[in-house]
């Protein structure tokens, strides 16, 4: 079954991009997630932020659409702006934080990683692009087997 999603990349004036810490598993990610039926990237972008991190955005522009090698997923990433809100823990994210770029975690998708450094890329086209990279499952066993070895 395919699949799209739509997620938020909003820096703060530091210039620091806002990241959430699941709570199924250890990863950081941007806010957003799956499309409901018959919703708007757009709609559901707005609807995932506040769902994950307790604040109100409007979308500034759409950074690009992405495809992905492992499985039947269409991406759409939108810079946000917030309007309203705090940030806190929910439902979703035990907690969101922001990172400066040059140091988001370890355990962030890499995809994830590609996608804000498009969006500090400022294109006056959105980017359409297939992403090759390893999937979130590969990163972090990638990171254990690291992190065993003592890397």
């Amino acid at each position: 079954m395919f699949t799209i999603g739509a997620f938020a990349i909003i820096f703060d004036g530091l210039g620091r991009v806002l990241l959430c810490h699941r709570r199924d598993i250890d990863v950081w990610n941007l806010p957003g997630g799956g499309l409901e039926s018959r919703e708007l990237p757009t709609d559901a972008v707005i609807r995932e932020v506040r769902e994950e991190t307790g604040l109100q955005v409007t979308i500034k522009r759409l950074v690009g659409i992405y495809g992905k090698t492992d499985k039947d997923e269409l991406v759409f990433s939108f810079t946000c702006n917030i309007v309203a809100g705090r940030i806190m823990p929910t439902d979703e994210a035990s907690e969101c934080r922001y990172f400066e770029v040059g140091r988001i975690p370890a355990n962030t998708s890499p995809k994830q990683v590609e996608r804000i450094h498009d969006a500090l890329e400022a294109k006056s086209q959105p980017i359409i692009r297939l992403q090759t990279g390893p999937t979130t499952q590969e990163m972090l066993k990638d990171l254990h087997a690291r992190n065993l070895s003592g890397q």
